[in-house]
């Protein structure tokens, strides 16, 4: 089956987080270096993200300090700007394909409602706090599929991650495709798994010529 639906991760496929990092290491009192050198090796080692925080401030309350910074007046939240200068013509060109956009990623609720209120050019907006199951779960991939009303293979998923992106993504059984772009890419685009993928890119740029000469294969 020809696949009509695309979906996307958010942070470091659509959105750059350098901006949101930075902010908390401002706020923790971290020098950047130090706050994204204990990133790299949060995910060198597979860890969790919020490892990080551990790390340069071992015994935080993550919660807490949130709040702290919304009291502050400093938003824990992505803006327009932040994202990718190729990540809307990339939605736009699909769409004029006739494709059906989604994104869904490891996002709390209020990412979720920030994207709604953008007005992109997407056809449906979930989060895994909305859904109660994150990524690498197979329980997210399938509510993806259910989202869109589509059998997975009719599905392509676009993220940065091998782990929590490809991988699962093929194992649904959706057309997988890895975004060399951000720490994870980075760091993942050497893992043996990478080959799991069904594109592998560099830019979002090159994502619609790259699926119309899947399609052309099949």
């Amino acid at each position: 089956m020809q696949p009509n639906t695309v979906f996307f991760d958010i942070g470091e496929t659509l959105v750059d987080e350098t901006r949101q990092w930075a902010a908390w290491a401002e706020w923790l009192g971290v020098p950047l270096l130090t706050f994204f050198g204990a990133l790299g090796g949060v995910i060198a080692r597979g860890e969790h993200h919020r490892r990080v925080f551990e790390l340069v401030r071992p015994g935080i309350d993550i919660e807490r300090e949130r709040a702290a910074r919304a009291a502050a007046g400093q938003r824990d939240m992505f803006e327009a700007q932040d994202f990718y200068p190729d990540a809307l013509p990339c939605l736009q060109a699909l769409r004029r394909r006739g494709y059906r956009i989604g994104l869904a990623g490891n996002q709390p609720e209020a990412a979720e409602a920030a994207l709604r209120a953008m007005a992109l050019p997407a056809d449906y907006i979930a989060s895994s706090a909305g859904w109660g199951v994150e990524k690498p779960a197979p329980e997210f991939f399938a509510r993806v599929a259910a989202l869109a009303g589509q059998p997975p293979a009719r599905i392509v998923y676009v993220g940065d991650r091998v782990d929590n992106d490809v991988v699962p993504a093929a194992d649904a059984g959706m057309v997988a495709v890895f975004l060399r772009r951000g720490p994870w890419g980075v760091l993942h685009a050497d893992l043996p798994a990478v080959a799991r993928a069904h594109l592998r890119l560099d830019s979002l740029a090159m994502l619609p010529a790259a699926l119309d000469a899947l399609q052309a294969r099949k």
